[in-house]
């Protein structure tokens, strides 16, 4: 039983802090989307399927937000759910 609550936490915990740390790894950073980056290349890709903009709401426009404000709490709490079911 203790066994499973420390690996359900493990996991929770995991799961809430990777998340944003992929994201700025992927380029997604408080400060804008950083050169030469994965994201950078999405926003390209992005911009040039949209006509030379990046739309509102699109999954880049998604994550650069993430990147600078962070997650929301109710996102972080499915992660954490999410992290601590993988974890048992």
């Amino acid at each position: 039983m203790l066994g499973t609550v420390i690996g359900a936490t493990i996991g929770g915990v995991v799961a809430v802090t990777a998340a944003p740390l992929a994201l700025g790894a992927m380029g997604f950073t408080g400060t804008g989307i950083a050169a030469a980056s994965i994201a950078a290349k999405m926003m390209s890709a992005a911009a040039i399927a949209n006509g030379g903009g990046v739309a509102a709401g699109s999954l880049v426009a998604a994550l650069q937000s993430v990147g600078v404000v962070g997650l929301s709490t109710s996102t972080n709490i499915i992660l954490g759910t999410v992290g601590a079911a993988v974890g048992l």
